[in-house]
């Protein structure tokens, strides 16, 4: 029984090493001959940054500028919801930061005792709404969802996506989840949704506006209500596990700069709500 939870384990980490190379948004540049200074040691670090993957767009450019400005760098990003994602962390993933598009994901890891101490911090907010197909006109609200005519509505997992999760609040708060819930197909992370309304496999989805932003096949027919679901907020954080702190300190740093915060307001995220 140990051999065989030792050989699941090892298994579970080699597929995440893959999917992160395979998937991952890699930069790299030839390393100077000359022996480096500490701090382009540190800008000169590989890293892995589990991700969610609504952030996908901006992060891919926020890397480009990153490595421009440290020549040698290595990011390789490993996309996806951030419940599962918080997952593979607790499981051992060698993952050296995170960034959660729910405080619920981080609160959970930090809990445990799974962050580096003092690197936590918001980085954006975003917006719920509701789209469909570019060429549909039956749903002009939310409160459309109930009609007839509306068969498949696209939602993340609610346990797992928190896209998902902010859209069950919604549909909760509008009155409107148990009349929907059996036309309700469920989607591995928000970007599945997006891809669930494009193709005609749903009438209508629920996804954050930077997503319905970089489609030119659904359009946005309404927007949640703020009060009706928690506060969206990105947040990002240094594994503890991290091979590397100082240099996984220095891009969280980056990604709460300005030019990072120019790239991520260029993509439609908002600033993070000031907490009381």
């Amino acid at each position: 029984m140990h051999i065989a939870s030792r050989l699941r384990a090892a298994i579970f980490l080699l597929s995440f090493c893959l999917a992160a190379s395979l998937s991952g948004n890699a930069l790299t540049s030839a390393a100077s001959p000359s022996v480096e200074a500490p701090a382009a040691q540190t800008a000169a670090a590989k890293l892995t940054v589990s991700a969610a993957i609504s952030l996908k767009d901006a992060l891919d450019e926020i890397s480009n500028a990153y490595a421009a400005k440290h020549p040698g760098a290595t990011i390789a990003f490993n996309y996806g919801g951030s419940g599962a994602l918080q997952h593979q962390i607790e499981q051992g993933a060698p993952v050296d930061i995170f960034l959660s598009a729910a405080e619920k994901n981080m609160d959970a890891l930090e809990s445990k005792g799974l962050l580096a101490a003092g690197t936590r911090r918001d980085l954006a907010g975003n917006t719920l709404v509701l789209v469909v197909p570019s060429d549909s006109s039956n749903v002009k609200g939310f409160s459309d969802l109930t009609q007839p005519a509306v068969k498949t509505i696209a939602l993340g997992e609610a346990a797992t996506v928190p896209a998902g999760m902010y859209a069950q609040q919604t549909l909760q708060h509008l009155g409107l989840l148990d009349a929907i819930k059996n036309k309700v197909v469920y989607a591995k992370d928000v970007r599945q949704v997006l891809t669930y309304v494009e193709t005609g496999n749903a009438n209508a989805g629920v996804v954050y506006r930077t997503d319905a932003l970089i489609s030119a096949k659904v359009r946005i027919v309404a927007t949640a209500p703020d009060d009706s679901h928690e506060p969206i907020v990105y947040s990002v954080a240094v594994v503890k596990a991290t091979h590397d702190e100082a240099a996984a300190r220095a891009f969280v740093e980056f990604l709460s700069g300005s030019d990072a915060r120019a790239i991520f307001e260029k993509f439609g995220f908002a600033a993070p709500a000031v907490k009381n």
